[in-house]
């Protein structure tokens, strides 16, 4: 079996694809697992509000931070791609417009898409939390909502964001 490949690697990688030209108007997002290979998914519109609104929530409600849509964090299994992050005042202080981050902000959101597994989401989770999370958020196709910690499952967020119903069907 092979070897994982390298944290500064993937990040050379990871470099190397944010500024290839092919991907510019790719209709999805592109993560690389731990082998440095190209993991690709699709997004629907339904995707985009809820970003949208879940990114927008964060902005209103936590003020002293950032939110991202689509940051790009190092994690133990390549570089991932919440769908949604926030960053404290601190960590951007600390890490910028570094690309990946070198660690997860404190806020990581996944809005699962039609194609996405439990298992799949509950690797991601733990992915983001081992990387340095605070909360991980799972957001189903209807909108239900499912905090995560380094314990576990949580009836609601420990940073006191609620987050409204996207806009459309559904």
């Amino acid at each position: 079996m092979g070897q994982t490949t390298s944290h500064e690697h993937l990040v050379l990688r990871w470099t190397e694809l944010c500024a290839d030209p092919r991907w510019d108007d790719f209709p999805g997002k592109i993560e690389l697992n731990g082998l440095g290979v190209i993991e690709m998914s699709p997004a629907t519109n339904r995707h985009g509000m809820q970003q949208m609104t879940i990114g927008n929530a964060l902005t209103l409600q936590l003020p002293d931070g950032t939110a991202i849509i689509e940051c790009c964090v190092l994690t133990t299994d390549g570089v991932r791609v919440p769908d949604v992050a926030w960053a404290s005042a601190e960590f951007m202080a600390r890490y910028g417009d570094l690309s990946p981050f070198p660690q997860a902000p404190e806020i990581c959101v996944e809005v699962r898409s039609p194609s996405n597994t439990n298992a799949e989401m509950a690797f991601k989770t733990e992915l983001f939390l081992q990387a340095g999370a605070v909360e991980v958020w799972v957001v189903d196709e209807d909108g239900a909502r499912h905090m995560f910690d380094s314990q576990g499952a949580q009836p609601h967020s420990r940073f006191g964001v609620v987050v409204g119903h996207s806009p459309g069907p559904g």
